[in-house]
């Protein structure tokens, strides 16, 4: 069966995965999933060494590179993308972006140990986006595979909104914005812990890589939905003054 190679860095986390379908339609998958913050572009490398030497085989054995397309980190979507690239250009492979907020869907579905989803359950992602906003994004799992309702957006965490549907609500965002995010409240059921993981993408990638869906190296990129993801000097010093205003206020009162 076809191995696929996955890099998933859109957060804090270097999650790195080598796996494949079994006959009887399950999945094997060798994982290194570690908390690097923003070091994970020195352990992406040779983590992948790691998995593969775990396995036995070589890159060129594999049958495509996948990597967390995002949103999330630019550094680490950056770091995902630049290293799938790579390694699928030196071993002539194609390239499986994925979708983290499905990525997300997708581990809920994989570890849940509860009642499988339903036809009529979707699963709403909202992700701490950091800078006060929220990446969130709505799936509904249908005839094996994950079908968009909604596409990614980036925002308030009151802006999010819930599907029409009874659903699922995974990612951090509910332990981060708490009742701000008025779906943590609405969902029938909260996983925070449903967060992007390179296992998750390689079973999203297989289903990929079975109807032809990959892209040319070259032709790989991330999914950006920020314009902007950093303060310009004058803001920070804009910023860095108002503070100070407001504290000099408060010490005469």
């Amino acid at each position: 069966m076809s191995w696929i190679l996955a890099v998933e860095t859109s957060t804090e986390w270097c999650s790195v995965a080598l796996g494949r379908a079994t006959p009887d339609g399950g999945l094997v998958c060798l994982t290194r999933h570690e908390h690097t913050g923003p070091r994970a572009s020195g352990r992406v490398l040779p983590a992948a060494g790691e998995l593969l030497a775990e396995a036995g085989i070589a890159l060129a054995d594999c049958a495509a590179i996948a990597f967390g397309a995002g949103p999330g980190s630019f550094t680490g979507l950056r770091t995902a993308c630049g290293v799938a690239q790579g390694l699928a250009f030196g071993a002539d492979l194609p390239v499986v972006p994925v979708n983290s907020l499905m990525a997300c869907a997708e581990r809920l579905r994989l570890d849940d140990t509860g009642s499988p989803l339903r036809a009529d359950i979707a699963v709403l992602v909202a992700l701490d986006a950091r800078m006060d906003e929220v990446y969130a994004g709505a799936f509904r799992w249908q005839a094996g595979e994950w079908r968009e309702l909604a596409p990614a957006r980036v925002g308030p965490p009151e802006a999010v909104t819930m599907p029409a549907t009874p659903f699922w609500l995974a990612g951090n965002a509910s332990d981060v914005y708490g009742d701000r995010l008025a779906a943590a409240a609405q969902a029938a059921r909260t996983v925070p812990a449903a967060m992007p993981h390179a296992g998750a993408v390689v079973s999203i990638a297989l289903r990929a890589l079975a109807r032809g869906e990959t892209v040319a190296a070259a032709d790989a990129s991330p999914l950006y939905l920020r314009d902007k993801v950093a303060q310009t000097v004058a803001e920070r010093q804009a910023v860095a003054a108002a503070r100070a205003s407001l504290a000099a206020t408060g010490e005469r009162r």
